[in-house]
């Protein structure tokens, strides 16, 4: 069974920092593009970063800079340290693993991460 299970959310100050982790289980990890998304509240869900299997990555304009997405393929692990937060920041922050050749695409629970004074 697919479980992709994130953690590190919660509430920081702007101009704080978080690393958000998300454990694999039940994939062969390394094939797999990893990536972060986040939906804020009545916001359409948006590509944050993602890593593919060979560790290239690509993030999205609004986080370029300050967000930092890598992987630890020994640990089944893909990381996302997010630096110099802002309030537009805050969203639930969700892991997703895609291997393309095959179609396979999973999705965790989701974190929160709140980024407010």
């Amino acid at each position: 069974q697919v479980q992709l299970v994130e953690s590190g959310g919660g509430l920081v100050q702007p101009g704080g920092s978080l690393r958000l982790s998300c454990a694999a289980s039940g994939i062969n990890f390394s094939r797999y593009a990893m990536g972060w998304y986040r939906q804020a509240a009545g916001k359409q869900r948006e590509l944050v970063a993602v890593i593919d299997s060979g560790s290239s990555t690509n993030y999205a304009d609004s986080v370029k800079g300050r967000f930092t997405i890598s992987r630890d393929n020994a640990e089944n692990t893909v990381y996302l340290q997010m630096n110099s937060l802002e309030p537009e920041d805050t969203a639930v922050y969700l892991c997703n693993a895609k291997w393309y050749i095959i179609g396979n695409d999973f999705w965790g629970q989701g974190t929160q991460v709140t980024v407010s004074s």
